[in-house]
């Protein structure tokens, strides 16, 4: 993880807006459509080399390759391993603020579901979990360090799913116990896991298991100490793929839920951040600017970070399409940094602006604006903190 010692990095949460006419071919290969192999591979290379660019010109400093290649940053997992034939489901609606308010929950999932083509492929577990396709992490480094010749940055992520958000989205079917399918699918995915780390970018692991899992399945119903053992052997499994791999090049994202509504039964980030920091990661990426978070900066008054450790608050949020004041990120960023110190605050966004291809409810060039006004931001709470 870069830490900075002059001014206040900037960086996101890893999926960015995909080219339109990239998003068919997504799509149609998810859905295990023939797509033309090599036309597909030309686009997802210079659609990284575009959102690249992209990047360094909105200002951000850690850049990535803004999941270009994926559909999605959980599901993409079962076009790259093998135990994923069972039959695609729908997104559960079984979750507490659904039953609260069922009126806006038919109105979310109808969007989710334009015309009569899924987001996104949900297939169950249907077999032994195994890695089928390791060039395609290989792959996404190529274009990603092909994509960086030439521009100058700070540093550079690129996203994993995380053993326990494919465990969240892709339902077991075939081993005995949940644990048993999580450490299958950390056994599986370790290798895309050292690739990333070996090519010298920082691995950002997708965790919402860890905060949205809370709402989803059965653990809606369920008390909070059960979730939480959920969650801790998701850390184990997490710990378990990642082992031997340096803690100060990986960094967890943690998130709610990235879409526009209630969050009325969102669990607290003081819940579930011990859990959080057994994982092996230097960096925790974490929504913070929503109106249903936005107050737990006040949570690390008096608390002591290992030195290590970078937080990376989400200063933007991913799902409206205000453009927010400088000031306003400048003030989300100073408020914490005075807490736990401006060393070890990245600025960041709430979560992704392309989660699934096909699916962005904030305009692109909207996006960038955004973009632009959080490294803008940055540049604000730099000469407040670093006078």
């Amino acid at each position: 993880m870069k830490h900075s010692t002059s001014r206040i990095l900037t960086t996101h949460t890893g999926s960015l807006p995909r080219p339109p006419d990239l998003v068919p071919m997504l799509q149609d290969k998810d859905e295990g459509k023939p797509v033309d192999e090599v036309a597909f591979a030309a686009r997802v290379k210079s659609a990284t080399a575009e959102i690249v660019r992209q990047q360094v010109e909105a200002g951000i400093d850690v850049v990535n390759d803004g999941e270009a290649g994926k559909i999605g940053y959980a599901t993409y997992v079962h076009e790259r391993l093998t135990g994923f034939e069972g039959q695609a489901r729908q997104m559960a609606r079984t979750s507490p603020e659904n039953t609260d308010f069922p009126e806006w929950a038919e109105r979310r999932f109808a969007t989710l579901q334009p015309g009569s083509r899924p987001i996104m492929q949900r297939p169950a577990c249907s077999g032994p979990i195994a890695l089928k396709d390791a060039h395609a992490v290989k792959a996404d480094i190529a274009n990603l360090k092909a994509a960086l010749q030439g521009v100058k940055v700070e540093d550079v992520f690129m996203s994993a799913a995380s053993p326990g958000v494919v465990g969240v989205f892709l339902p077991n079917e075939y081993y005995q116990t949940y644990e048993e399918y999580a450490q299958a699918i950390a056994a599986a995915m370790k290798e895309e896991y050292k690739a990333i780390v070996d090519a010298g970018f920082v691995l950002q692991l997708d965790c919402p298991d860890l905060a949205m899992g809370r709402n989803m399945g059965d653990y809606g119903r369920r008390s909070e100490q059960e979730f939480l053992a959920f969650a801790n052997h998701n850390v184990e499994a997490l710990n378990e793929a990642t082992r031997g791999l340096p803690r100060e090049q990986i960094r967890v994202h943690l998130c709610w839920g990235n879409y526009e509504g209630p969050h009325n039964h969102d669990i607290a980030l003081e819940a579930i951040w011990d859990t959080v920091t057994k994982a092996n990661a230097a960096g925790v990426s974490y929504e913070a600017c929503n109106p249903r978070h936005d107050h737990e900066w006040a949570f690390f008054e008096g608390r002591k970070l290992p030195q290590d450790t970078v937080l990376i608050p989400g200063v933007i949020d991913s799902t409206t399409n205000f453009v927010e004041h400088l000031e306003l990120v400048a003030q989300r960023i100073t408020r914490l940094a005075k807490l736990v110190g401006p060393e070890h605050v990245m600025a960041g966004t709430d979560c992704g602006f392309g989660t699934f291809a096909g699916m962005s409810v904030v305009d692109s060039r909207i996006t960038w604006a955004k973009m632009k006004a959080m490294s803008e931001g940055a540049a604000i709470a730099s000469k407040h903190l670093y006078q």
